[in-house]
């Protein structure tokens, strides 16, 4: 079969691999119809290169048609069109039935000191052969995969897979009271839904911040109050000018979609490419031990958010050297959740707005719909927010 495959720094290639097959009872194999183009997997094309091997299959976002179950998969048959999370769980372990796959027993990455594994990211997520492919094995499949309907685009459910359970994850541990107000910090694919779920559920005022003109039009389009960062000299500006809109005191809540490839950490980021460009044998250890962020969009969500709020953090962020303000966290009483999202957790909470009526806008979504064939050029458009593209869909 054709895949995506990680070869180094900005070099993914399309290849030919062998076709994935039944290894456990619980597995299934599909047949991709859909895939996403995630921007934690420009994390992989830039940042976190130390972790990966050439020869690694990207991607996590799939949707598909099942080809082949195993004996231990009772509720899939082939036929079956499904919609696949990121995450690898069982969901029947303590973590699975306490509403935390992201953390499944079963999965677990113990050997890295991780939680559960993903698909397509990285050695310490278990090296799962991703989904940018034209087939996908998936793992415990008794549990994974979500069913969904004949007849409507694969744009109606594919982001069951990732994108909307984030966003949905996102506003829930912002805890946004109702009618209250939630600032977004970043309005990529997550944040932008992110935006468009904090309406949904009921908050009085949404602030959507970027740097992109095709982003900050996409979230004004649907009624967020959007600030341009290139309006302002620094964070320091935004944030004031914010707070005047909150009675002085900021908004009650504020979400990170951002994560470690914040714009304006130029010390960061030079940390970040000296560990990509080492030779593997040191790159990896280094990045282990003394990997950073880059922490600008976290630090301004931490003046911005008014004090006893809550911050939410759904963009990636990986260091372990990390400089953190926790006086100010401290003073300020402030409450942060985060974590990648608990797919199944939310998959039924999402599942009966993604109706005719369309009211998370996930039909348009996508801004560009690309063939396989051109993931390279695909992601190298992402990576540099070329063309306009904010979400990029592939199909093999």
């Amino acid at each position: 079969m054709r895949a995506v495959t990680w070869q180094g720094k900005r070099d993914v290639r399309v290849e030919n691999v062998p076709d994935p097959t039944i290894q456990e009872p619980t597995d299934a194999v599909i047949r991709i119809t859909s895939t996403g183009l995630c921007g934690s997997d420009l994390h992989l094309y830039e940042v976190l290169t130390p972790f990966m091997t050439p020869g690694d299959i990207l991607g996590h976002e799939p949707m598909g048609i099942v080809e082949e179950v195993g004996a231990g998969v009772p509720d899939l048959q082939a036929g079956d069109r499904v919609v696949v999370p990121f995450q690898i769980a069982c969901g029947n372990c303590w973590m699975c039935l306490t509403g935390l796959p992201t953390q499944c027993e079963t999965t677990q990455v113990s050997g890295e000191g991780m939680g559960a594994a993903l698909f397509g990211y990285t050695r310490l997520y278990g090296a799962v052969p991703g989904a940018q492919a034209e087939y996908l094995r998936v793992p415990q499949a008794q549990f994974g995969p979500i069913k969904v309907p004949e007849g409507p685009p694969d744009d109606r459910f594919v982001y069951l897979s990732d994108v909307l359970p984030t966003a949905w994850q996102a506003v829930a541990y912002a805890d946004v009271p109702q009618g209250g107000s939630v600032a977004v910090l970043g309005l990529g694919p997550i944040g932008d839904m992110a935006c468009r779920v904090a309406r949904l559920r009921g908050a009085g005022r949404v602030f959507g911040v970027d740097r992109v003109p095709e982003r900050l039009r996409r979230a004004r389009a649907r009624g967020v109050e959007t600030y341009d960062l290139r309006s302002f000299g620094d964070e320091k500006e935004l944030v004031a000018a914010i707070r005047d809109e909150t009675d002085g005191r900021g908004p009650d809540a504020v979400i990170d979609a951002v994560g470690t490839e914040a714009h304006g950490s130029a010390a960061a980021r030079m940390v970040q490419h000296a560990a990509s460009i080492l030779p593997r044998r040191l790159s990896g250890p280094l990045a282990e031990r003394f990997s950073v962020d880059r922490l600008t969009a976290l630090n301004t969500a931490i003046d911005l958010v008014r004090r006893g709020g809550t911050l939410s953090l759904s963009g990636v962020y990986g260091g372990l050297a990390d400089p953190l303000p926790l006086l100010t966290l401290f003073d300020k009483q402030v409450q942060i959740r985060m974590g990648q999202a608990n797919v199944r957790r939310w998959s039924d909470d999402i599942i009966p707005y993604l109706t005719d009526e369309d009211p998370l806008g996930v039909e348009d979504f996508a801004t560009h719909r690309l063939p396989l064939s051109e993931a390279p050029h695909a992601y190298e458009m992402f990576q540099h927010k070329q063309d306009g593209a904010v979400k990029v869909l592939m199909r093999p």
